[in-house]
């Protein structure tokens, strides 16, 4: 009997870490492979790992071997060390080259995570793909530029060269972002209400969505990883609903978007026909004399 109370907690724990497997994502680093900048952030994580094990595993070995070597013995009496200038300065030392070694890994990688790089030689050459009025942009200037808007409790995504600028008949869409592989993309990312945060951990790091101001962000998916869906949520508490704001990222072939931007254009063009239609026929109805 004492030992089924024992067995029903590990029984429920274990139950706990199941349900909790599909959130854990990766189990011991950050989710990566969508896009270049997220592959370096692995990189880095994997970098600053290395080394906390190992002063984890110095540490900790030097611990256990104190606690052996100078455990209480009978008759023993504990001697009174005052102090050690060259343990003490060793250990300084040694933390500042470890916060040096630190800083100049994360500044040598931090550039190719933050800098958007070209679209690669397969990647979209549409009419959309032009020099757009982010603040970080590839090297050759041009970049697929798309406005992402954050509003409780949806993503707005508008497919646009300059967010400050947008008109109706710019193609956009709900909460899936619709992309082609090998092509870089950048965001332009803000909040409409609330502050929000944009996140597809996959695709790099996570930008708040502010209202009255723009993030900046970019991702590359490469073409093996066409036909993939990359999944993500708002990542700020928005709101009682905040937990269904979520988004996806589509990779399509570049043939594949064009014919995706044309429809989106078509269904634009139709809507707008049909609003004009329904505003005259009510005008109509509203002027007509009374019988």
């Amino acid at each position: 009997m004492r030992r089924k109370p024992l067995f029903l907690t590990l029984v429920a724990l274990s139950a706990l870490l199941l349900i909790a497997a599909p959130a854990s994502a990766r189990l011991f680093d950050p989710e990566h492979g969508g896009s270049p900048n997220a592959d370096r952030i692995d990189t880095l994580y994997w970098i600053i790992f290395a080394i906390a094990l190992v002063i984890w595993v110095m540490v900790e070995g030097a611990l256990l071997y104190s606690l052996f070597k100078f455990r209480a013995r009978r008759g023993a009496v504990a001697a009174q060390i005052r102090g050690n200038t060259r343990l003490e300065v060793g250990w300084t030392v040694g933390a500042a080259v470890i916060l040096v070694v630190l800083a100049v890994v994360t500044f040598a990688l931090l550039p190719g995570i933050r800098n958007p790089e070209n679209s690669g030689p397969n990647g979209y050459s549409g009419a959309l793909l032009a020099a757009s009025p982010v603040k970080k942009l590839p090297p050759n200037g041009k970049s697929l530029n798309i406005c992402v808007n954050g509003q409780q409790y949806i993503w707005r995504f508008t497919y646009a060269t300059d967010c400050s600028k947008t008109t109706a008949l710019d193609p956009f869409a709900y909460e899936r972002m619709v992309v082609p592989v090998d092509t870089t993309v950048t965001l332009d990312i803000t909040g409409q209400d609330v502050i929000h945060s944009w996140w597809v951990p996959a695709l790099g790091g996570k930008f708040d969505a502010v209202p009255g101001y723009v993030n900046h962000t970019w991702f590359k998916i490469p073409a093996s990883k066409v036909g993939s869906v990359f999944h993500g949520n708002c990542a700020e508490l928005c709101g009682r609903n905040h937990a269904d704001m979520v988004a996806d990222v589509q990779a399509v072939t570049p043939s594949q978007f064009e014919k995706w931007i044309s429809r989106q254009q078509q269904l634009i063009k139709q809507a707008d026909t049909a609003a004009a239609q329904q505003r005259k026929q009510f005008q109509n109805n509203t002027t007509s004399p009374t019988p």
